[in-house]
């Protein structure tokens, strides 16, 4: 059971239930204030000035806040490039199946090659071929409004519901410890260096990559006894460990 569920990710999530209950509130506010502003604002009844994506993103914003996929650049960005997209494809591909596939692809890849992922920007660009004659009809229209209107406020509402809990950063960048590149602790040089070692996209802020390889050096120096032993901290990368474990 143990290998099961840590092949399906179920242990990674070990929030407390206080967070998931902030959470909760968060997607709950984020999509009332949003909808309540976009009717306001652009006088349509019935949120129909909303995209459906941006559901999605209330999950990042507000259960994900400190990841990378989550912050302003990747939400805002990731959504208009997507529109962008999108609709390009639909004027420009007779076909709605390959019009929706190229669509979501080239998303992935401009959101990639500008470093502004944030996945339901794909959503966004399926909207804006699939969408129907009314989405159709606004043209490259839908990027402004309602793709950017709902993700510029949508970051707004998140930083102000974040900012209530002392505990959460958003942006990550208003972090209260920033990165350090000094006593030998890893730094943005190390951050850089490792994550092109795997050459994998990361969906953790820098600071909370520093913090989580102290936290679990920490740990891995620790005795039987729960006490730290006396070693360099850093002596654990540099040593292997030993395959024969009393």
């Amino acid at each position: 059971m143990r290998r099961i569920a840590a092949f399906l990710g179920i242990e990674l999530n070990v929030v407390s239930g206080k967070e998931k209950t902030v959470a909760t509130a968060g997607g709950v506010v984020s999509i009332l204030l949003l909808c309540l502003i976009t009717d306001a604002c652009l006088g349509l009844g019935n949120a129909s000035a909303l995209v459906a994506s941006m559901g999605a993103s209330a999950v990042l914003l507000f259960a994900v806040p400190h990841g990378q996929l989550s912050q302003p650049w990747p939400v805002v960005g990731g959504h208009c490039l997507s529109a962008l997209v999108g609709v390009a494809c639909a004027r420009w591909i007779g076909q709605p199946v390959l019009a929706s596939a190229t669509a979501v692809g080239l998303a992935i890849g401009v959101m990639h090659q500008l470093k502004c992922i944030h996945p339901p920007g794909g959503a966004t660009a399926l909207t804006a071929v699939l969408g129907g004659a009314a989405v159709r009809g606004l043209g490259f229209k839908y990027v402004v409004c309602p793709v950017l209107a709902n993700a510029v406020v949508m970051v707004i509402v998140a930083v102000v519901f974040n900012a209530s809990f002392r505990w959460r950063r958003y942006p990550a960048a208003w972090s209260t410890s920033p990165a350090r590149d000094r006593d030998g602790r890893p730094g943005h040089d190390d951050v850089v260096a490792a994550l092109r070692s795997v050459d994998l996209f990361v969906d953790v802020a820098e600071e909370d990559l520093i913090r989580l390889s102290e936290a679990i050096l920490a740990h891995a120096t620790r005795g039987s006894d729960g006490k730290v032993a006396v070693v360099d901290e850093f002596e654990v990368l540099r040593e292997p460990r030993s395959k024969n474990v009393a």
